[in-house]
């Protein structure tokens, strides 16, 4: 392989040779450098953002819930019950108080679950890293109350809980928050995929529900 490769760079060096050198723009688009595309209100007031990420998280089919702190654990309850869950994996580190109401088994992920004991919960409840309004995506770097990778692909269903000031602009602004040293999970949506002929499947690769509180 190394000799293939080798044979095939020489030659692409031999066919370049005496090619003046391009210029290559690094324009790149950094954190906030471009406002967000058709925001329903103005993308640089922060319920702009907010709005249009609950708009782009219902494109994905995903359910979204806006409600104030105090109506946090309210709103989990009516959510769990609603979905029939039972037995809920919380990682460490998730509010206390959010799961409180709720009637649904808690379950802590300490000792690790096995991937047998994951798909036996009716699902999961985290918080995120940062959100992205422009394209409806959650972002979790296994931190407080996001546990690890397993906890939010293996359980069928994912009850996230998103701060209105967790929720940036665009992809450069998420990408300036986080620490590219942890392991990043990108949420666009509930996991779904499509065949040749464009038939939808969700829950392949990961929760067939995801349901989202926007904490304002």
């Amino acid at each position: 392989m190394s000799r293939s490769r080798d044979l095939i760079l020489a030659r692409v060096r031999s066919a370049l040779a005496g090619v003046p050198d391009v210029e290559i723009p690094r324009a790149y688009r950094g954190p906030s450098a471009t406002p967000p595309a058709t925001p329903s209100e103005t993308p640089s007031e922060p319920r702009g953002e907010i709005r249009l990420f609950e708009e782009r998280l219902r494109d994905y089919r995903a359910v979204v819930h806006v409600v104030a702190e105090a109506g946090v654990p309210e709103r989990v309850a009516r959510s769990l019950a609603e979905r029939g869950a039972r037995r809920v994996a919380v990682p460490r580190g998730f509010p206390a108080a959010w799961p409180a109401a709720a009637r649904a088994e808690l379950v802590t992920d300490e000792p690790p679950l096995t991937a047998a004991d994951l798909d036996a919960l009716d699902g999961v409840l985290t918080t995120c890293a940062v959100a992205v309004a422009e394209t409806g995506t959650i972002v979790l770097d296994a931190g407080p109350g996001q546990g690890r990778r397993a906890l939010s692909l293996v359980p069928d269903y994912h009850l996230c809980v998103v701060r209105a000031g967790q929720i940036v602009a665009g992809v450069p602004d998420a990408v300036a928050r986080l620490d590219p040293v942890r392991p990043l999970t990108w949420i666009s949506g509930p996991s779904a995929t499509s065949d040749i002929e464009l038939n939808r499947v969700e829950g392949v690769h990961g929760p067939r529900t995801l349901e989202v509180l926007i904490v304002t």
